[in-house]
């Protein structure tokens, strides 16, 4: 079985579409008959609800793994797709930071946690809270590498130079292996010249980076996670689903690498 890869879906910024390419990479790579597991570390349940499970009615979420109180194989639970488990988060991880204070190796609670289940699963995909918080920092401890979609609009990439300061910081201090797996550009209008530019721009900075799967402005992607559903069970031939099943294929086959 190959090396489970464990990737980080982060931005600083809010609503460029992290937990939508959390929610359907890992259902789109579960199709293809990876067994993966996708961790809600975003106090906001997103991935929680957008894969079908009533966010406000759990019993155990990733806070009570982060307070030491259960483990990964107690909080998980099936999904609606196939070979796809989730961690799922509620409200209650806003309080998680501060519960935490003073305690020792605090950075490295999800990491420790995920080391003794990566082992079943693939790919372990970790949504992170759209700010730089003990979450985030927790996350990017516990990944191999870092997964940035950025919305093609003109702040874009003022964010992106934030992100990859706090990666180094994480790199030196935390993880030195972490990476940088691609970033991926979202919500992308081809109508638009601002668009066009956004993608040569960050293409001239990071380079080889770059996923080649571009996720366009889609209706029924944004209409998919109120159903519960990922988009390739929601509506499979839609633009949307087309595109999650282009960046699973170029995720996976970045492992043969």
């Amino acid at each position: 079985m190959n090396r489970v890869r464990i990737i980080a879906v982060t931005n600083q910024k809010g609503g460029v579409g992290k937990t939508t390419t959390s929610i359907n990479l890992s259902a789109c790579l579960a199709a293809e008959g990876k067994k993966v597991l996708v961790i809600d570390a975003d106090q906001q349940g997103n991935t929680t609800s957008g894969l079908g499970l009533d966010k406000n009615a759990l019993d155990r979420t990733v806070y009570n793994i982060m307070l030491g109180e259960a483990t990964i194989d107690d909080v998980k639970q099936t999904t609606c797709v196939e070979n796809l488990e989730i961690v799922p988060a509620n409200i209650s991880l806003t309080g998680a930071e501060i519960e935490l204070i003073g305690k020792e190796r605090r950075e490295f609670i999800l990491k420790e946690e995920i080391d003794k289940v990566k082992d079943n699963y693939e790919f372990i995909i970790i949504d992170c809270p759209p700010s730089l918080n003990l979450i985030t920092i927790n996350a990017l401890t516990a990944a191999d590498t870092v997964l940035v979609p950025i919305q093609c609009e003109y702040f874009a990439l003022e964010g992106l130079e934030q992100l990859l300061h706090t990666i180094n910081l994480v790199k030196k201090r935390l993880n030195r292996h972490l990476e940088i797996e691609g970033v991926v550009f979202t919500m992308f209008d081809a109508r638009t010249n601002l668009s066009l530019q956004v993608v040569e721009e960050v293409k001239r900075s990071l380079g080889k980076n770059v996923y080649r799967t571009i996720i366009p402005r889609n209706v029924r992607l944004g209409e998919s996670p109120s159903h519960g559903l990922p988009i390739h069970l929601y509506d499979p031939k839609s633009k949307g689903a087309e595109s999650y099943a282009l960046l699973a294929e170029e995720v996976m086959e970045k492992e043969w690498n």
